[in-house]
């Protein structure tokens, strides 16, 4: 999910800054949660900036390097091999044990994506 932009918050605290203005209201009028307004506020509060947190990265990856080149190098070995194939086969060779997801994702990202059989012509 992406961030509130700069430039909205910015706007938000502003709206907050008036006299007499509510969170309730603030957040009714810039289709925002109320409880994101009070975050906003306690974080200007404490650090002076409204900006969002830099992202985090997400979690590692199942598979590192050296892995995912064998896979790539494998693939390109047995190119009709299944996922299911190749998962049982790293498996077996690298000791690691992945989801079928994981192996797409690797596959995917490295473009050796079976092109689809053109569909047969009824005569």
């Amino acid at each position: 999910m992406q961030a509130y932009s700069l430039d909205l918050r910015q706007r938000i605290a502003q709206a907050c800054a008036e006299p007499g203005a509510r969170q309730a209201h603030v957040a009714a009028r810039f289709c925002v949660s109320v409880a994101f307004v009070g975050k906003l506020l306690r974080r200007q509060r404490q650090t002076s900036s409204v900006a969002a947190l830099p992202g985090r990265g997400g979690p590692p990856r199942c598979l590192d390097a050296a892995a995912q080149a064998w896979l790539v190098a494998h693939v390109g070995r047995q190119p009709d091999a299944t996922l299911a194939e190749l998962r049982t086969v790293l498996l077996a060779e690298t000791g690691q044990r992945v989801s079928v997801g994981t192996v797409w994702r690797v596959v995917n990202e490295h473009g050796l994506r079976r092109k689809k059989k053109p569909a047969r012509q009824r005569a």
